[in-house]
């Protein structure tokens, strides 16, 4: 999967928040307040993230619906973990590097979660 451009995740945004899948039109009716694009545009965004296999595509009628295949947080995990595995023998490095690189807070919350997880094992 490849990572996400800044159109992509503003579609993907408004998939998260939306309980139900939306259509082009309603994906391009909440976007045009922020942007100016034109349906093909979005539609285009659509199918390339259905192509990415990050939304799953239906049709309802003679339009289609999309949804997210993923959770926000599991799809930042799968593309960090292809991250690291481009990294190949150099993962610990890169994890190390982002440590040192983190900012406080969120050297913080990665403490606490290894922790946790660390309290987890027998």
């Amino acid at each position: 999967m490849a990572r996400l451009g800044e159109l992509e995740r503003e579609v993907m945004d408004l998939l998260w928040e939306s309980p139900t899948p939306l259509t082009g039109r309603e994906v391009l009716d909440r976007l045009t307040p922020r942007r100016d694009l034109a349906y093909t545009t979005v539609t285009t965004i659509l199918d390339r993230l259905a192509r990415k296999d990050v939304v799953v595509r239906e049709r309802s009628g003679r339009a289609f619906t999309y949804a997210p295949t993923l959770g926000r947080d599991e799809l930042t995990v799968t593309l960090l973990n292809e991250v690291l595995a481009s990294a190949g023998d150099d993962r610990t490095a890169a994890l190390v590097h982002f440590a040192e690189t983190a900012s406080d807070d969120d050297a913080r919350a990665l403490r606490e979660a290894l922790a946790r997880i660390e309290a987890r094992e027998p």
